[in-house]
C-alpha cells in the first residue's frame, strides 16, 4: 500500500508542477473571494484535495460474494460486510455480487486492474481460480478468502476464514443415522454443483448412502439455494408417488420450499411425524420451526466473518502474518427435540 500511496504523490506533484508552467505567473482570478481571503475556486479545490488526501489514507478492498439473494444466510453475511468495511473504518471497499464464477473472475480482474490492496473471495465454484490469483500476486493483491474455500496453492492467498462444511455434513449425517429408522428414504436437494458448501454437505451423506444398505437415495437434484425450485423437486417426488421418510436440504430456504410441497399434500412432518425434515444454516426463523416441532434438525452455518477478516488486514498492515492458514468459525447442530428458546435467540439471525 506504501509504494501506491509514493507512486501516487509523485505523479500528484508532477501534475502540479506542469499546471503551473502553463498558467504562467499573470493569470487573472475573477471569482468572488471566501471570507477568509481565498477563492470559491480555490476552497472547491482544497476541498477535494482533502477528500483525495482521505482516499489516499484507506486501505482499498475488492469484495466479492455471491448474490445478497441467494438465501437469508447471504443476506446476514453481506450486510456484515458492509457495515464493517467502511470509510469509517478505514477501508476504500467495492463490492461485486454474481452466483456464476466466470462473472466473479471477471470482477476480480477488474479489482486488480483498480489496484486494490486486498481482494476478499467468497467463491461461487472452488475451480477455475489459480490464474487470477497468480495475477493479483504478481500485483502485490493479497488475497483473503472468506465463507467458502477454493482448490488452489494456499501460497496464492493470506488465510481463509470459514465454516467447515464437511463437518457440517458429517454432524447432520451422523444426528440422521441417531435416529436409529428402520430404513432411510431421502429426498437430497442439493445447493448449486461444485461450491463449497454443496460439496461438504454433499460428501458425507453420499458416502452412507454407499456404505449402507438401510440408505436409498429416492431423488438427488440441486436446487442451487432456491426454495421454489426445491418446492417443485419434492412436489415431482409426491407426485411419482414416491417413497420418502427424510428431506436433506442443503440450506433453510431449500428446507422451507419442500415442506411447503409436503404442506399442499397435506404430508406431515417434524418432530414424531411422518417426514424428518433437515436444513442448513440457523436463521432464526428456521430455528423457530425446530422450537415448534416443524423441523427436525437445523445445522448452524455462521455468517458473521466480517470481523475476523478486518483483523486479518489489520495484522498484515502491521506487518504480522496469520498465525493459521484457515480459521474454522465455531458451529453446531440443532435438534428439534432438544433446542430451546435460547438457542434461536442466540443463535438465530
Amino acid at each position: 500500500m506504501l509504494k501506491k500511496k509514493l507512486t501516487a504523490f509523485l505523479a500528484v506533484v508532477l501534475v502540479a508542477v506542469t499546471v503551473v508552467g502553463c498558467a504562467g505567473g499573470d493569470t487573472k482570478n475573477d471569482s468572488p473571494s471566501t471570507n477568509d481571503g481565498t477563492t470559491d475556486d480555490t476552497a472547491k479545490d482544497d476541498a477535494a484535495g482533502d477528500e483525495d488526501d482521505t482516499l489516499e489514507d484507506l486501505i482499498k478492498v475488492g469484495i466479492i460474494n455471491n448474490d445478497p439473494n441467494e438465501s437469508s444466510y447471504r443476506t446476514a453475511n453481506v450486510k456484515d460486510l458492509q457495515q464493517t468495511f467502511t470509510k469509517e473504518n478505514g477501508y476504500d471497499a467495492s463490492f461485486a455480487y454474481s452466483l456464476k464464477n466466470a462473472e466473479q473472475i471477471t470482477a476480480a480482474q477488474k479489482f486488480i486492474e483498480d489496484g486494490v490492496d486486498y481482494l476478499l473471495l467468497s467463491a461461487a465454484d472452488t475451480e477455475g481460480w489459480d490464474s487470477v490469483l497468480k495475477d493479483a500476486q504478481t500485483q502485490g493483491i493479497r488475497v483473503i478468502l472468506y465463507d467458502r474455500t477454493i482448490d488452489v496453492d494456499e501460497s496464492l492467498y493470506e488465510t481463509s476464514i470459514m465454516s467447515d462444511m464437511n463437518r457440517e455434513g458429517q454432524t447432520a449425517v451422523e444426528w440422521l443415522a441417531g435416529q436409529n429408522l428402520e430404513e432411510y428414504n431421502i429426498i437430497h436437494i442439493q445447493g448449486t454443483i461444485g461450491s463449497n458448501p454443496q460439496k461438504g454437505r454433499s460428501e458425507a451423506l453420499d458416502k452412507k448412502v454407499q456404505e449402507d444398505d438401510k440408505w436409498k437415495m429416492v431423488t438427488q437434484q440441486t436446487a442451487e439455494w432456491s426454495a421454489e425450485r426445491a418446492q417443485q423437486i419434492v412436489q415431482t417426488a409426491i407426485e411419482s408417488g414416491d417413497k420418502f421418510n427424510v428431506i436433506y436440504a442443503e440450506n433453510d430456504d431449500m428446507a422451507k420450499g419442500a415442506v411447503a410441497a409436503l404442506d399442499a399434500a397435506n404430508i406431515s412432518h417434524g418432530v414424531g411425524k411422518d417426514v424428518i425434515i433437515m436444513g442448513f444454516e440457523s436463521n432464526k426463523w428456521a430455528l423457530e420451526e425446530l422450537l415448534k416441532g416443524n423441523w427436525n434438525y437445523d445445522g448452524q452455518c455462521n455468517p458473521y466473518q466480517a470481523s475476523y477478516i478486518d483483523q486479518v488486514i489489520q495484522d498484515l498492515e502491521a506487518g504480522n502474518p496469520p498465525a493459521e492458514k484457515v480459521t474454522v468459525m465455531e458451529e453446531k447442530g440443532f435438534d428439534g427435540a432438544t433446542i430451546t428458546q435460547q438457542d434461536v435467540d442466540t443463535y438465530g439471525y
